[in-house]
C-alpha cells in the first residue's frame, strides 16, 4: 500500500458513508441516538478534505491524520473509536511512502486493540467489534495464503475482510447490546442490526473495491 492507495481507500470509505448515511441513521434510531449516519458522514467528509489539504509524506501519516480529523470533528461515540483506531493504525506503520500488506493487516489490528481499548468491548457485545474483529482475523488468514503474490496478496486480504466484516454484521441483528446506548434497551436490542458494525463493513468493503485489481 502506497500513500496513493491509503488516500483512495478512505476517499472509497467517504463515498460509501455517504451513500448509506440515511440507513446508518435509520439503523442508529432503532437502538441509540439516531446520529450516527450524520456523524460518520461529516466526519468522512472532513477526511476527504483534509487530504485533499494535505502532502503527507508517508502511508502512516495519511491515516494519522484522518484519525485525529474524525476525533476533533465527529460528535458522539464513533469520532473516538474510528479515530482512535486510524490513528494507531497510523503510528503502527514504518516509515516511508509504501508498506507491505503484512505491515499493514499488524496495523488494522494494532487499530482494533486501540478501538477496544477505549471501548471497552468484547466480541458478542454488539458493537464495532463485532465486524472489525473478523474482518482482521480473515485478513491475516487471507494473507498467509496469498502472501507470496506480491500483486495481489493486499487484494485478496482485503476482500476476504470485507466478506468477514459482513457476516459479522449480520451476526449482530440476534445479539443482546451490552456496551454503549444501545445496552439501555436490554432485550429490547435483540433483533436489530448495528449500526456501528454496520459502518465498519462499509470500510472494509471500501478497502476491497479499493485494492481490487
Amino acid at each position: 500500500m502506497d500513500v496513493a492507495l491509503a488516500k483512495a481507500w478512505l476517499d472509497t470509505a467517504a463515498d460509501a458513508i455517504a451513500a448509506q448515511a440515511d440507513q446508518l441513521t435509520t439503523l442508529d434510531a432503532a437502538i441509540g441516538d439516531s446520529d450516527h449516519g450524520v456523524n460518520m458522514n461529516r466526519g468522512f467528509g472532513a477526511v476527504r478534505t483534509a487530504l485533499a489539504g494535505a502532502a503527507p509524506d508517508g502511508v502512516g501519516a495519511v491515516f494519522t491524520l484522518a484519525g485525529s480529523t474524525l476525533v476533533s470533528k465527529v460528535g458522539g461515540a464513533s469520532g473516538p473509536l474510528y479515530g482512535s483506531a486510524l490513528r494507531a493504525l497510523g503510528k503502527s506503520l514504518p516509515e516511508g511512502p509504501e508498506v507491505d500488506a503484512a505491515a499493514f493487516g499488524a496495523g488494522l489490528r494494532a487499530g482494533l486493540e486501540a478501538l477496544r481499548k477505549l471501548g471497552g468491548a468484547a466480541p458478542g457485545d454488539k458493537t464495532i467489534v463485532d465486524a472489525y474483529l473478523p474482518a482482521v482475523d480473515a485478513y491475516d488468514a487471507a494473507l498467509r495464503q496469498h502472501g507470496g503474490d506480491r500483486d495481489g496478496g493486499l487484494a485478496a486480504a482485503a476482500r476476504a475482510a470485507a466478506e468477514a466484516a459482513a457476516e459479522g454484521v449480520r451476526a449482530t441483528v440476534p445479539l443482546q447490546a451490552r456496551k454503549g446506548r444501545a445496552s439501555y434497551l436490554g432485550e429490547r436490542s435483540i433483533g436489530h442490526q448495528d449500526p456501528g458494525a454496520t459502518s465498519t463493513w462499509l470500510i472494509f468493503q471500501a478497502l476491497a473495491d479499493a485494492t481490487a485489481p
